[in-house]
């Protein structure tokens, strides 16, 4: 379901809810502390991603390869001043990143992509998945932190501004719809 007026939509339904969730996406001061501190936790995923590698520990290195991501994505959220402990909220806010030109649509792919490729080995005992695919998800890994480092790099104090304003009435019609349908 989806947030509409007059038969616009003004907010899917993922965003909705991810504002109504307890743990979902607040707006928060920027942290350009804490988004430093993520960088470093994405560089560390990547680094014993790297070693899970060398002694095939398939789970161990889709595992980490997923979390070096989401860190690197969380440090960017950090640095826009976007909380969100519910990584398929995090990964809903990058979607709305590339709507803004923040991020590149390839790049939520990949994440979303990595995610489901955890939770299958992780969670599921399925087929093994080849070498070549596990290689290219390393590769990707690495890609995708260097990506969002130059993006947090990068982004302007407007783009900051004009996401977090965003959020805000992104917010402020899902805080009206539910006072709507409370009533």
């Amino acid at each position: 379901m989806s947030i509409c007026y007059g038969g616009i939509i003004l907010v899917n339904r993922e965003v909705a809810w991810c504002f109504r969730q307890r743990k979902g996406i607040r707006i928060i001061e920027p942290n350009e502390n804490l988004a430093k501190a993520y960088i470093i936790k994405a560089k560390s995923s990547l680094n014993t991603m790297n070693a899970a590698l060398q002694i095939k520990e398939t789970d161990w290195v889709l595992t980490t390869a997923y979390y070096a991501r989401y860190f690197a994505l969380y440090a960017l959220l950090m640095k826009l001043g976007i909380k969100s402990e519910i990584h398929d909220c995090s990964i809903t806010i990058a979607r709305l990143l590339t709507k803004q030109r923040i991020l590149n649509k390839n790049l939520v792919t990949d994440i979303s992509q990595a995610k489901q490729i955890r939770i299958e080995t992780q969670y599921y005992v399925t087929q093994e998945l080849k070498q070549p695919k596990i290689r290219r998800n390393v590769e990707s890994a690495h890609k995708f932190v260097l990506e969002i480092e130059k993006t947090i790099e990068n982004i302007t104090t407007d783009q900051i501004k004009n996401a977090r304003t965003h959020l805000k009435h992104i917010s402020s019609i899902t805080k009206l719809d539910k006072e709507h349908t409370e009533q």
